[in-house]
């Protein structure tokens, strides 16, 4: 099956997105008013979280997860997939509260980032302490009521499920914990076997941090709420399917947080560059920069204080590399093992044809 580009993703994940966000309200509008009983300072945080969760986001965890499930005979219209989808956003959402706490990163879906707003809240009302250290703690916090909200989600799935859901949690954060450690630990390649081993802790990273919780973990949870005793014979394929995939996806993010255009990502262009994110694609450059350039790709890949023209030019050099066009042959490699593995799923022909269309977004999105 190929994968034909396509610029928005199909009109049935749109409905579905609609059906998880209601299910998201229907959870957190009685617990933001639950709280605040409790104590009127608590409404303020747990609006926060409610705002952050239903600001909007492509919901294609739960649509990977819906078009398992309905492939492999789940009911369209059952409330447990719907569920296990809003538990994915719970889990996503946490993930970013936390990882923009690590990265120190100010700006996502085009407004500040939660610690930054609960930083600047400090400020305003000269309260006693560290403005950063509270926005920081504030974040951490939401993050941490996310996750035990997307538990609730899923209480009453059947084990299967509940054992999915909980290996994609520990994936995430130790594919985390790879990725801060690449960033604060990134010798220069000297070519040949350093040079591989660098590229394969990149795509681990990759893996680990994305992949599997983005598309892969997301198809086995809805296997294992359509069909339980199944998830063993049809993990590997679904695995086939969704580890390039969700490697492709990563990629093309990677891509977009160098070269992408800031008025559609809703992020700053040059933030993985001021982190010095240990990427596969600047791993590549790292391998292949020569001369000046690589002087300069030593000293100011990692700076926090890179000026906009520094960030402009990193991204020549790292054109000039030719590291940008190896990612996108990897992306087109990747999303071509993903259509030969979609052609051999057991699913329905609805779900084969939805997956392709889902496909073909993640890879050659522009957001």
């Amino acid at each position: 099956m190929s994968l034909t580009p396509v610029g928005s993703l199909p009109t049935s994940v749109a409905e579905l997105a609609r059906r998880v966000e209601v299910r998201l309200d229907q959870l957190l509008a009685p617990e933001l008013e639950r709280w605040a009983a409790v104590d009127p300072e608590l409404r303020r945080p747990l609006s926060t979280l409610r705002s952050t969760v239903l600001a909007g986001g492509k919901r294609l965890r739960p649509a990977f997860c819906y078009w398992s499930f309905v492939g492999f005979g789940g009911d369209p219209d059952a409330q447990a997939v719907i569920d296990a989808g809003a538990a994915l956003e719970m889990l996503h959402a946490a993930a970013l509260l936390h990882d923009d706490v690590i990265d120190g990163s100010a700006r996502r879906h085009g407004t500040d980032t939660v610690h930054i707003q609960y930083a600047a809240l400090h400020r305003e009302g000269a309260w006693r302490g560290d403005s950063d250290r509270f926005g920081a703690g504030v974040a951490i916090l939401l993050g941490d009521l996310a996750l035990v909200y997307s538990d609730r989600l899923l209480a009453g799935a059947p084990p299967e499920a509940i054992e999915v859901f909980n290996e994609v949690r520990l994936e995430v954060n130790v594919g985390q914990y790879l990725d801060i450690l690449g960033g604060a630990d990134r010798p220069r390649p000297a070519g040949g076997g350093k040079a591989r081993e660098a590229e394969a802790r990149a795509r681990r990273i990759c893996r680990y941090k994305t992949a599997k919780y983005t598309i892969e973990r997301p198809l086995h949870l809805g296997a294992a709420l359509a069909s339980p005793e199944r998830l063993v014979d049809v993990a590997e394929a679904l695995s086939s399917f969704g580890l390039p995939l969700g490697e492709a996806f990563q990629l093309r993010d990677d891509l977009l947080g160098v070269f992408g255009d800031p008025s559609v990502t809703g992020k700053p262009v040059g933030d993985d560059l001021r982190e010095g994110k240990p990427t596969l694609l600047a791993t590549l450059a790292r391998a292949q920069v020569t001369g000046p350039s690589s002087r300069m790709f030593e000293e100011r890949f990692g700076s926090p204080d890179l000026s906009e023209s520094e960030v402009l030019e990193l991204r020549a050099v790292i054109e000039d590399t030719g590291a940008r066009e190896q990612v996108e042959a990897a992306i087109e490699r990747l999303a071509a093992a993903a259509a030969v593995a979609l052609d051999a799923l057991p699913v329905l022909s609805e779900a084969r044809h939805t997956l392709g269309a889902l496909a073909a977004f993640v890879t050659e999105r522009d957001h």
